[in-house]
């Protein structure tokens, strides 16, 4: 039982909605440990990010994953080490190395390198059959050349993306949430742009990342607590459970569980 539990109800979330995914940058095994005892219920998927999980040894990479794996959490490597391996030719050498250490999903992005749609969706399908769970990305990291994307450019991109079989979609914002995506320089929503995603697309099937505090509340406030958010840093997991359930200023009175 949780402390003031006559304070607050858990949230109530409906399959593949709801989904917080975390952030890992390099977590130790105890520090994962640790932080799993506290806020491992409020965390969907772990992205080990950028290419981190190639600069440790394998057995402390595998450590972490069956620990997080043991908590009904689904770890993943980031988009930027595909994007390594398919420049370098590498691909099905990833997917191997992925499914021995034990990853459940594959993140397939083009941030960094340029892949044709019809190459994109045909890796998507390739990475299906072989049973793990796509998540897609869709955006440069590049913020002038992701500024070449209008709304209805990313609405095209998921639209393929989930055509081709993509489990969900994550839109582009890297760790600072600044200049990219659906954020201005200052980090702000551009609101604009988030009416227009969500006019065509079903926002179940997105994970907006959204690192910094008034995007979430942004969201949270407009498509309710079970809003799938993204690249939240670990000691930010149990901060966001409190605003999805209306514990935290932002949302008191404003979340309906």
């Amino acid at each position: 039982m949780n402390a003031f539990d006559f304070l607050t109800r858990d949230r109530i979330r409906e399959p593949e909605d709801g989904i917080t995914m975390m952030l890992d940058k390099g977590m130790g095994p105890n520090m994962v440990e640790d932080f799993l005892e506290i806020s491992g219920p409020y965390v969907d998927l772990a992205k080990f990010g950028w290419g981190t999980s190639a600069i440790h040894e394998r057995e402390l990479i595998k450590y972490k994953i069956d620990t997080y794996l043991s908590n009904d959490i689904i770890p993943y490597p980031g988009g930027t080490l595909f994007e390594l391996a398919y420049i370098r030719d590498k691909f099905d050498e990833f997917l191997t190395e992925a499914d021995e250490l034990g990853f459940k999903a594959i993140e397939i992005s083009d941030g960094t390198v340029d892949i044709t749609p019809e190459e994109r969706s045909r890796i998507i399908g390739e990475v299906k059959e072989l049973g793990f769970m796509v998540l897609t990305e869709v955006g440069k990291k590049d913020p002038q050349k992701d500024h070449h994307f209008t709304a209805l450019d990313r609405v095209n991109l998921v639209t393929l993306d989930l055509e081709a079989g993509a489990d969900k979609v994550i839109i582009e914002g890297r760790e600072g949430g600044k200049d990219l995506g659906i954020y201005d320089n200052k980090g702000d929503v551009k609101e604009e742009d988030v009416q227009v995603l969500v006019d065509y697309l079903d926002v179940k099937k997105l994970i907006w990342e959204a690192p910094q505090k008034n995007q979430q509340a942004y969201l949270i406030l407009k498509f309710g607590p079970n809003v799938n958010l993204g690249n939240i840093s670990p000691e930010e997991i149990t901060p966001l459970e409190t605003m999805r359930r209306g514990l935290r200023g932002d949302t008191l009175g404003k979340v309906d569980l």
